[in-house]
């Protein structure tokens, strides 16, 4: 038995945050039911690159969930979808603020015939507030969360990171929400509202930024790939690409110096210590990077290994999918699609020893299972017809 397994939840969501956070609650089991827009359905469908023309993002996205294509703006698609969500145990939507009410499937409206429902909405900014109603995302948020004045190198132009993830932190507290209101519901029988925004969930990843400044009114500025407190712990370069290291504690920084044969270093009275490491860190990279540049990334990670230093070497995603820890672990998935054939993506992040997440479905094509979830709801064949003739599916 799958951990969410009898557990039914309807995503409204195009792109990023609400699919993303559908998809962890389908990988445990949820029977999620994508509710798409007949006319083309999730945005995401077309968004590059193919594979048999289907987008290779969409899949990943959306495995273990169903595709049903309802007209919402239609008085017998609103009326099924009042009919779905009246048995949901959740709903997930990331419209703009006020697009659900205007269909007539709002939160209060859901929730006054299911008061077991946990309706959970992710946006940009939040339902509340003077921005609720500015269009936004992950680029918009990064920059406006502080995020992207803390990325990138000092003096360069503006770097966002590298995934959308203000989109990913939002669809992850939104999750972690949506299961903490499902422990509450078996304490209290109520459902409740989850919100989750992008702005709020970039600025929340930036815990220590955000403390060191309450605490010193110091503003954070970029850092490379330096830390903001350590030295040293950043990527430096090596003859053929770069290694990250991570020796800031007493006993790493002595064996760092050691391996790199610049003992020397532990006794220099700009080094001596984490704090003054940090206050000479221009002159300290410097000095290492005239040795590690010496030799290859792989030799100075098989060295500072043995060492034990922690260490790794720079990878770009090709050497990640190659990578033979990952692929002993089993992390990447083969998924068989009926249309893309077969396609390899990431896996489960989490594992747990005795309801492990599975994969049951690859995702769906477009509106793949709406005969078979109104089939289920009760409707006849005729009807589903009737209602396919009248542009309703």
């Amino acid at each position: 038995m799958l951990p969410l397994e009898g557990i039914r939840v309807l995503e409204l969501a195009n792109y990023m945050a609400g699919p993303f956070a559908g998809l962890l609650l389908a990988d445990m089991g949820a029977d999620v039911l994508k509710i798409e827009n007949p006319k083309g359905g999730d945005f995401s469908r077309t968004s590059p690159p193919f594979i048999n023309g289907e987008s290779a993002g969409f899949m990943a996205l959306n495995r273990n969930k169903r595709s049903v294509t309802l007209n919402l703006k239609h008085p017998r698609g609103r009326e099924l979808f009042l009919r779905l969500a009246r048995d949901a145990d959740v709903v997930l939507e990331n419209f703009r603020p006020g697009t659900m009410a205007d269909l007539g499937i709002d939160a209060a409206t859901l929730r006054a015939r299911n008061p077991r429902l946990i309706y959970c909405s992710a946006s940009a900014f939040g339902q509340t507030g003077p921005y609720r109603q500015r269009a936004g995302f992950d680029l918009i948020a990064q920059g406006m969360s502080g995020l992207m004045s803390i990325t990138g190198e000092p003096g360069g132009r503006p770097v966002k990171v590298g995934v959308p993830i203000a989109d990913l932190a939002c669809a992850l507290f939104c999750t972690y929400g949506i299961l903490s209101a499902l422990i509450a519901r078996t304490r209290t029988g109520a459902g409740q509202e989850v919100e989750g925004n992008l702005l709020e969930a970039a600025v929340a990843l930036a815990v220590w930024e955000t403390s060191g400044y309450f605490a010193t009114g110091e503003v954070p500025k970029p850092l490379g790939s330096a830390h903001r407190a350590s030295a040293p712990y950043q990527a430096v370069r090596t003859r053929d690409g770069y290694v990250t290291i991570g020796a800031q504690t007493p006993n790493t920084w002595l064996a760092f110096c050691r391996a790199i044969g610049k003992p020397e270093l532990a006794d220099d009275e700009r080094f001596r210590d984490n704090p003054r490491r940090m206050a000479n860190l221009p002159a300290l990279i410097e000095i290492i990077e005239a040795v590690t540049m010496t030799r290859t990334s792989a030799e100075w990670y098989a060295l500072l290994e043995e060492a034990g230093v922690p260490c790794g070497v720079l990878n770009d995603y090709a050497a990640v999918a190659a990578d033979p820890h990952l692929n002993e672990r089993g992390f990447f998935i083969d998924i068989e699609h009926p249309r893309a054939g077969t396609t390899r993506a990431a896996g489960f992040p989490v594992r747990l020893s005795a309801t492990p997440a599975r994969l049951r479905r690859p995702a769906p094509i477009l509106g793949q299972h709406t005969a078979e979830v109104l089939t289920e709801l009760g409707l006849s064949d005729a009807e589903i017809a009737a209602l396919r003739q009248d542009q309703v599916l």
